[in-house]
């Protein structure tokens, strides 16, 4: 008798757990669903805030439309353009120019020289280090002259092609 009494308790105590174990995967189960409810009703809301923003911005821009309309109509008078007041090609274009006037300053222009390449304008790129071209080889005799303030000054004030190895 006393086994069986032990054996029951057992089968009380397991029968509770896993009755407590049901409950709680049930209570789980609807925080979860709770939560998911909350985050939904929080996409919503946000949602609808920029909605809102974008209402609040509609109404301003047309606020401003018709407050601008109104202070066109009562102050400056502007119009839309009409269909005559456009070109149709650049003859008539030119023909609204005008010669200058005596007192008009003289157009900017700009120099150029002729027959002059691009390669012998700019000078070549020398090291002030060492005083000769960057892309330049090394020369094959060995001689180099000594860097000096003096021939470093005389060197980069001249604008040639060959560098040091003139």
């Amino acid at each position: 008798m006393n086994l069986t009494r032990d054996r029951l308790r057992s089968i009380g105590w397991a029968a509770l757990l896993i009755v407590c174990f049901t409950l709680l995967v049930a209570l789980t189960f609807r925080v979860n669903a709770v939560k998911s409810q909350v985050r939904l009703a929080e996409r919503q809301i946000v949602a609808i805030k920029q909605d809102k923003l974008l209402l609040e911005t509609e109404f301003e821009t047309r606020a401003n439309q018709q407050q601008l309309k109104s202070l066109n109509d009562v102050e400056f008078g502007y119009q839309a353009p009409t269909a005559g007041q456009y070109l149709e090609g650049e003859r008539q274009l030119a023909a609204l120019g005008k010669p200058r006037s005596a007192d008009a300053p003289s157009p900017i222009r700009v120099a150029s020289a002729a027959g002059v390449s691009d390669a012998s304008v700019l000078p070549a790129m020398v090291s002030p280090l060492s005083g000769r071209a960057m892309a330049a080889e090394v020369p094959r005799d060995g001689a180099r002259k000594p860097v000096t303030a003096a021939t470093l000054r005389d060197r980069l004030s001249q604008v040639g092609s060959g560098g040091a190895n003139e």
